[in-house]
């Protein structure tokens, strides 16, 4: 496969509405439309062609292509005009393989990724800490996109990203933006996040939280004053809330708990759901907006049990809502069916005689 045969396959998944472009030996290559992995119709790929592979990815990032000593790199690539695309180069069965993320040169809009308004209020906090939650591919960096995409076009501050590797440009507009990726700009999330303390910043942008190091750091840059935003790989607001908690000690979990019922400020968990039309998949997302009632709730497990009734409850007031609610919304105005709403649903008996009744 040679440079230019590569770069029309990738513009032509992006162009055809591909989230994902999967690459390896012995198979043609793949594309995921609408959550479904497709293969392309061509021939099948040669050990050699992934080494050719592997060499364009590296070459654009100015390195060679590693020995079998480097079983894997994140890295990014690059279809002037068309896309960017976050890699993950690995090797399999003894020879390379890449699957490439679509990542489009626009920054999204809330209103594109059909986020409920309680987002952009979020995006508007001053301080504190916002956590975006799904499983992978769930488009939790296209929600952060658009939040610091919001802040930048309405804000005077210092926006900070770290992230591995950096996915969506975000050219300064109001605010300045600082780009930090992992392994070219820094060594780490917790490295960079440290550091990003003397760097004078007003919002902190983490790509992932998954350590307790990176988490203890981020509720003490939010303690002080700062907005910090991360994803983590958690599916709702409770789950979000034990796992944060559960990276500390055991002896330091309660106090854990205190600090995090002070310093958050919001959760938003998404699932991506088909859509009616069959085509795009629509976003479902729970939100937790963190008042008195919440922090209550945070600090004592106990109460834990009442997150899903207050987050029902607090809709029309402050926001909040489960996916349930979500979902049944989408259903109702068309967007996803009755079949793919019950799928996703917390408590599909609930929402099934919901709408039996016409609630």
């Amino acid at each position: 496969m040679d440079l230019g045969t590569f770069d029309r396959l990738l513009a032509a998944a992006a162009k055809g509405g591909a989230s994902d472009v999967h690459f390896k030996a012995g198979a043609p290559p793949a594309v995921r439309i609408n959550g479904v992995l497709t293969p392309v119709r061509c021939p099948s790929l040669a050990a050699d062609d992934m080494e050719k592979v592997a060499g364009y990815i590296l070459a654009a990032t100015g390195s060679s292509v590693p020995d079998k000593g480097a079983l894997e790199k994140d890295t990014s690539y690059a279809v002037q005009g068309v896309a960017r695309f976050r890699v993950n180069l690995y090797r399999q069965m003894g020879t390379f393989a890449a699957v490439l993320r679509v990542i489009r040169y626009e920054i999204p809009t809330f209103a594109e990724l059909g986020l409920p308004p309680a987002v952009e209020k979020i995006a508007e906090e001053e301080r504190g800490l916002v956590l975006v939650t799904g499983v992978t591919g769930s488009g939790k960096s296209s929600t952060l996109a658009a939040m610091v995409g919001h802040i930048n076009a309405t804000s005077a501050r210092h926006i900070v990203t770290i992230e591995d590797p950096i996915e969506f440009i975000h050219e300064d507009r109001k605010s300045r933006v600082s780009q930090r990726e992992i392994g070219s700009d820094t060594e780490s999330f917790a490295s960079a996040l440290r550091a990003a303390l003397r760097q004078n910043p007003d919002v902190i942008l983490v790509g992932e939280l998954r350590d307790f190091e990176t988490i203890d750091i981020a509720l003490k840059a939010a303690e002080t004053g700062l907005l910090v935003m991360g994803t983590v790989h958690t599916t709702d607001a409770v789950q979000t809330i034990s796992r944060i908690i559960g990276v500390f000690p055991t002896q330091g979990q309660d106090t854990a708990r205190m600090r995090l019922a002070d310093s958050l400020k919001a959760t938003i968990s998404q699932r991506l759901i088909p859509s009616a039309e069959g085509k795009g998949r629509v976003l479902a997302a729970e939100i937790l907006m963190n008042t008195f009632s919440a922090q209550s709730m945070i600090r004592n497990p106990e109460k834990m049990g009442g997150m899903r009734d207050y987050l029902e409850k607090g809709r029309d007031l402050i926001g909040t809502q489960t996916f349930d609610q979500h979902l049944l919304e989408l259903q109702k105005a068309g967007k996803i069916t009755l079949a793919a709403t019950l799928a996703a649903a917390t408590n599909p008996g609930e929402i099934q005689r919901k709408i039996d009744l016409g609630e």
